[in-house]
């Protein structure tokens, strides 16, 4: 088992910054990724970022959003620019330390939460 614990939300205006982290109780050498879930809507899969540095963007924060991880701190990241109201939502990190590689968006393990908002 993996226990994740996000943290960076906040309230932003729009064109704002923010860096999600995401620390793991152990070593993070497999797939993991990032999703949100706005009131009333689908989780959606942000990015997600396997061991061998590959990594897949959701066509709405394409060129806006980079995701990174550092292994040696065990802590995944999610730098977020040129935030709208459509990125509020709660973030949410995941894991699935069976697999190097991410080939869906089906993770088994799930932090609790880190919520964004970003104003008008």
């Amino acid at each position: 088992q993996v226990q994740l614990v996000e943290s960076g939300g906040g309230s932003v205006h729009t064109g704002g910054s923010l860096r999600l982290s995401c620390t793991a109780s152990r070593s993070i050498y497999y797939c993991t990724a990032w999703f949100r879930q706005a009131p009333g809507k689908e989780r959606e899969g942000v990015a997600r970022i396997d061991d061998y540095g590959r990594t897949t963007y959701a066509e709405s924060v394409k060129g806006r959003f980079t995701i990174s991880k550092d292994n040696a701190k065990k802590t995944l990241y999610l730098q977020m620019n040129s935030l709208t109201p459509e990125d509020t939502a709660m973030y949410y990190c995941a894991a699935d330390p069976v697999r190097g590689y991410c080939y869906n968006w089906d993770f088994p393990y799930w932090g609790q939460g880190t919520q964004v908002t970003v104003s008008s």
